[in-house]
């Protein structure tokens, strides 16, 4: 096997799991899920079916993912956040195949206990600070917190808040790599 899962980890038929991935104690794999490669899936994790999740993608202990998300390449899901996947749950009501998507889109982070309502995509290297109920899509390099969630700036790649100067130039003070905020939109130069 190419990928290491711990033996109490449950995995279901019908998985691809990428070389050098990495399944910790306790954690469920429900079938036809697509994990990439170097994953790491902590303690407790959920995955549920038909789940994908790209390259590098780090989940933390006690998350659950449920059907209807996409994880891109290089996505960070803090300890105990959570998705949902329908709107408007009632024990009484199957509401399975209605199902709503959110797409994590490359490199976004997502703190602890912060929780993602369906339906809402989170756009690149976004920041979701811990706790943040997310109740709307969230645009590339935007930083979120509170419930509901508000923007309140801006992240580089490299995960620091960027200050834009008078012509809207910011520059990450790890990588040294610039950014451009025009039109409410950030883009690396």
């Amino acid at each position: 096997m190419e990928y290491f899962a711990h033996e109490t980890a449950i995995i279901d038929e019908g998985c691809t799991i990428g070389a050098g991935s990495k399944i910790w104690h306790f954690s469920h794999i429900m079938p036809n899920c697509t994990l990439g490669e170097n994953c790491n899936i902590g303690q407790n994790v959920v995955i549920s079916p038909e789940v994908i999740l790209g390259n590098n993608v780090k989940v933390q202990n006690n998350v659950s993912i449920y059907t209807g998300v996409i994880c891109e390449d290089d996505v960070f899901l803090g300890p105990s956040m959570v998705f949902t996947n329908v709107i408007n749950p009632r024990s009484a009501v199957n509401r399975r195949g209605q199902y709503s998507k959110t797409t994590v889109k490359h490199g976004a982070s997502i703190g602890a206990n912060a929780t993602i309502v369906c339906g809402h995509d989170i756009g690149r290297f976004a920041f979701i600070g811990a706790g943040a109920v997310v109740t709307k899509h969230v645009p590339d390099y935007a930083l979120v917190v509170g419930n509901p969630a508000k923007q309140i700036g801006w992240m580089s790649e490299f995960g620091h808040r960027l200050e834009f100067d008078e012509a809207g130039i910011a520059i990450c003070e790890e990588s040294n790599e610039k950014y451009k905020l025009e039109d409410n939109k950030v883009i690396k130069l």
